[in-house]
C-alpha cells in the first residue's frame, strides 16, 4: 500500500520500462543467436582455409620431389646404360673371357699382329664389377708401329680395355724394331652382386 513516503512504482507495462527491457533482451538474443555462432562459424571457416593451404603446399612440396627424384632415377639409369656399354659382354666368367678373346684376335689382325698364345687370368672384385684378364703373347714383329696400332685399338673400343701389364723383349739390339713379347689385357664385366641384382629383377 502506498505511502506519502514511498510513493508506488510505475508498472512494469509502462512503455517507459518495456521498451528498454525488450531493447535490452533483444540485444542478448542477438548476441547469442547471432553473434556468437557467425564468429565461431569464421573461426572455423578461416582454421579450414589455413588447413587447407598447408595441404597444399606440402602437396606441392611432394610434387616437386617427386619431380626431382624422378629426375635423379633417370639420370641414375642413364649412367648405368652407359656404364653397361663399356662392359664386356658374358654372364659368367668363361663367356666373358671367350668374348674378349675374339674381340682381342680381331684387333690384332687388322693390325698384321699375330699372336701366339692366350691365357684367362684369375679374375678380380673391382668394387661392383669383376675384371677379367688375357695374357697373349705376340709372335715377333718388326713394325713398331703395328703393336702401337694394336695397343690404342683396343683402349679406345667401347669397351673399357686396358693394358695392365706390358713385357716386351727386343730380339735384336740391331733392330729395336724387332720386338716381341707378352701383354695383359683386362675388361670388365658385372660382378656376381649385379648379376643376382639383375636376375632378381
Amino acid at each position: 500500500m502506498p505511502s506519502k513516503y514511498f510513493p508506488a512504482s510505475p508498472p512494469i507495462s509502462s512503455p517507459r520500462i518495456f521498451w528498454p527491457l525488450v531493447t535490452v533482451a533483444g540485444a542478448f538474443l542477438l548476441y547469442y543467436l547471432v553473434i556468437i555462432p557467425w564468429e565461431e562459424t569464421r573461426k572455423k571457416a578461416e582454421e579450414e582455409i589455413l588447413l587447407k593451404r598447408k595441404i597444399l603446399t606440402q602437396y606441392n612440396e611432394i610434387l616437386q620431389n617427386r619431380s626431382a627424384i624422378e629426375t635423379n632415377l633417370e639420370k641414375a639409369k642413364k649412367q648405368i646404360e652407359e656404364i653397361n656399354k663399356k662392359l664386356i659382354s658374358g654372364e659368367t666368367l668363361q663367356l666373358a673371357a671367350a668374348n674378349l678373346q675374339d674381340m682381342v684376335k680381331k684387333i690384332a689382325e687388322k693390325n698384321f699382329l699375330s699372336l701366339r698364345s692366350f691365357r684367362v687370368l684369375d679374375p678380380k672384385d673391382v668394387g661392383p664389377f669383376r675384371q677379367v684378364s688375357l695374357q697373349i703373347e705376340f709372335l715377333p714383329t718388326n713394325s713398331m708401329l703395328n703393336l702401337s696400332h694394336f695397343i690404342a685399338d683396343l683402349e679406345n673400343q667401347e669397351k673399357l680395355i686396358n693394358i695392365t701389364d706390358m713385357d716386351l723383349l727386343i730380339i735384336n739390339p740391331r733392330v729395336p724394331n724387332a720386338l716381341q713379347g707378352n701383354l695383359v689385357i683386362s675388361a670388365y664385366m658385372k660382378g656376381s652382386k649385379l648379376q643376382e641384382k639383375g636376375q632378381g629383377k
